[in-house]
């Protein structure tokens, strides 16, 4: 055999074969390193350099609180050591802060539920006119189709 000829494993790489990355604007909020049994989420805390105490005490009551700094090391240069939360991570008005996800979870089905009990009560009152002679149809289902139809 002709070994001599032969290029190197080494030499034929996939990063040689691959395309550059290209560039892409940066995101707005960072995302925080994920922690098990918690959800993150960022609060507003102020509008225009005013506090907004309504939101960010509605938020706290309903489990809501602020992470520390030091629990995301690669967010600690964002720390505001000037702001009202002086061991939190503030972005422009902005406090992250993390529940735990049974919260998350139960505000999700409530408000499903809700949307689901509006969604009757529509139906109801929209069904309420209907009439023998010419009744109404409420049908929430839709069909796909692809082609000519035979």
């Amino acid at each position: 055999m002709d070994d001599q000829n032969r290029t190197k494993r080494s030499v034929e790489s996939r990063e040689s074969q691959m395309r550059p990355k290209r560039w892409v604007p940066p995101q707005l909020l960072p995302e925080p390193e994920k922690e098990d049994g918690w959800d993150f989420r960022w609060i507003r805390i102020s509008t225009l350099n005013a506090p907004d105490a309504v939101n960010i005490s509605t938020k706290f009551r309903e489990g809501w609180e602020p992470v520390k700094a030091a629990s995301q090391p690669k967010l600690l240069m964002l720390n505001n050591p000037n702001g009202r939360f002086p061991d939190g991570i503030e972005i422009g008005g902005l406090l992250l802060c993390k529940t735990p996800i049974e919260f998350t979870r139960d505000r999700d089905a409530y408000y499903q539920e809700q949307a689901r009990a509006q969604m009757e009560s529509v139906d109801n009152n929209f069904m309420r006119e209907s009439d023998a002679r010419m009744p109404l149809f409420n049908e929430r289902r839709s069909k796909v189709t692809f082609g000519k139809s035979i």
